[in-house]
């Protein structure tokens, strides 16, 4: 009895451990080694510490930066800045004078209505606890006006979101617990408990899960398909959207064999997606400002699934990619923990 006791203890280690070599070693960027491409061509302009997500608005290029001090154990509130892209240096400024005073930003998603009438949607952490999102009306002179704030228990562990009305928007739930032994547990194997939640105007609920830390989201011109980055499981995840009840169906899932974190989308409808090649470095340069982690731009299309990459650096010029967003010939990429962006010029 003890024999088999053991043999069977045995067959759950080995198991456990293949499990935790299946995640690692893509994670870790062996199997997918990059030559530097396009950076040295960028431009850098200093915003703020942490310029996570960026978003463009499509007839104008006045840029949307979320920034948030992540390294700090009590950061001063971050905020929302913009620039005019045909213009960096010269037109930068802070834009949310009239955030909250908690306010830690995190994912960002611009929504435009038929009528002109633009919102801010910003996923907040605010250091009192909690999520948050925060919206704001953003007026002709692209100034931020404090709307509301939208709490709901499906909003538990948001990091990106994207808008699809006046009020409504899904987000992504990162990860299923925030801490202790199951939070290891869950990103050591790979446990697929994230997913996405969607808010309807009135009240929230789960709207799909089963993903491996969902990250980036972001959906087609026409409202009809909604795409969701796994950071740790290393796709792109296509859903059919129902735009009368919001209902999401999966269709197929796009590998990208990278660590895909937020979404953009092109006027073409491709995907471009600030990623960390190499997990285990971006885990120490969040640890230590000095240590070094790669930044990642891939253009995916999703009709076919071909994905090429944009830009690759070791990390000298920014580390830690989050996000590239495009706008005509160039492209805006942030990231998790530096203080600048780099606008880059397309092709």
């Amino acid at each position: 009895m003890i024999r088999v006791i053991l043999i069977a203890i045995g067959l759950v280690v080995l198991i456990a451990l293949a499990r935790i070599a299946y995640m690692i070693v893509p994670a870790s960027g062996m199997l997918t080694p990059h030559e530097p491409r396009l950076a040295e061509r960028c431009e850098s302009l200093e915003v703020a510490p942490g310029t996570e997500d960026v978003t463009i608005h499509p007839g104008s290029g006045i840029v949307f930066v979320s920034a948030a001090d992540r390294r700090s154990e009590n950061p001063d509130a971050g905020g929302i800045w913009t620039f005019d892209i045909a213009d960096p240096f010269q037109t930068l400024r802070y834009a949310s004078v009239d955030g909250p005073d908690d306010f830690q930003p995190h994912g960002i998603s611009l929504w435009i209505g038929d009528d002109g009438r633009q919102r801010l949607f910003v996923i907040n952490h605010p250091l009192a606890g909690g999520h948050t999102v925060e919206v704001f009306e953003v007026d002709q002179d692209w100034r931020l006006f404090h709307a509301e704030t939208i709490a709901y228990p499906e909003l538990s562990s948001p990091n990106d979101l994207v808008a699809v009305g006046p009020n409504q928007f899904y987000a992504t739930n990162d990860s299923r617990y925030q801490s202790g032994i199951m939070q290891q547990l869950e990103a050591y194997f790979g446990l697929p408990l994230a997913g996405v939640s969607y808010y309807d105007g009135e009240t929230g609920r789960t709207a799909a899960g089963g993903m491996i830390y969902a990250n980036g989201i972001n959906v087609s011109a026409d409202g009809r398909t909604l795409y969701v980055a796994e950071f740790l499981g290393r796709r792109v995840n296509v859903f059919e959207r129902n735009p009368e009840t919001g209902a999401l169906t999966h269709r197929r899932s796009i590998p990208v064999r990278t660590g895909a974190d937020n979404i953009e989308i092109d006027e073409s409808g491709d995907l471009w997606i600030g990623a960390h090649p190499r997990v285990f470095d971006f885990l120490a340069h969040a640890e230590d400002e000095n240590a070094l982690a790669p930044s990642h731009v891939i253009r995916v299309d999703p009709e076919t699934g071909q994905v090429a990459t944009v830009l690759y650096t070791h990390g000298e010029e920014l580390s830690g990619s989050s996000v590239a967003a495009p706008f005509g010939y160039q492209f805006v990429v942030g990231a998790v923990f530096d203080s600048n962006v780099l606008i880059c010029p397309r092709g």
